[in-house]
């Protein structure tokens, strides 16, 4: 009877320690979703913000409530700059540390890190930035840094994310940082 209690008590405490991340685990899942984007000129957001696409994969490495999530998504971010609508289309890039409180495949997150976005327009085809990304060749993108918070369901999980542009984006006679919000839906596929 001792060792079936045990034996059972072992299951329980492994699949607690699993579902916390205290032991090693890996995660892939896909996701999608908005972004609202405003640009920043001397400093300041500006007054309106413009709606934008997101999409593409996630995997996440854990271990004693920390995990590392390096992102692949292409994104749309649209922004209106001296009452000139302009589009930026990108690859990005995020690579961002957290933590994990939770148990039984509910938790929360929270994270912070880079963003490295390649960016796809008449110079750089969507297979150029592509390989960019893949190459590590970083000298001529753009950078930011995002801070954000999760909610896991399960194998769903939605993230609320702010992100601070780091390069200027050039337009016409000016330049100027990229700011915006996202908001995911996840699936978790293993």
């Amino acid at each position: 009877m001792k060792k079936i209690i045990l034996t059972i008590a072992i299951c329980f405490a492994t699949i607690y320690a699993s579902d916390a991340q205290i032991i090693p685990s890996f995660q892939f899942g896909v996701k999608g979703g908005m972004n609202l984007t405003s640009v920043s000129k001397s400093g300041t957001f500006a007054t309106n913000n413009n709606a934008g696409y997101l999409g593409g994969v996630w995997a996440r490495f854990g271990a004693l409530g920390l995990n590392f999530q390096p992102e692949l998504y292409m994104t749309g971010k649209n922004v209106e700059i001296d009452g000139i609508k302009r589009k930026f289309t990108s690859l990005d890039v995020p690579l961002l540390v957290g933590a994990k409180v939770g148990a039984f495949g509910f938790g929360a997150r929270f994270y912070t890190g880079p963003v490295v976005s390649f960016a796809i327009n008449k110079d750089q085809s969507f297979s150029s930035a592509a390989g960019s990304a893949t190459n590590l060749e970083y000298k001529n993108q753009n950078f930011a840094w995002q801070v954000g918070t999760g909610v896991d369901i399960r194998s769903l999980s939605v993230d609320l994310r702010y992100e601070a542009g780091l390069s200027k984006q050039n337009y016409g006679t000016g330049s100027t940082k990229i700011n915006l919000f996202n908001l995911s839906l996840g699936y978790k596929l293993f």
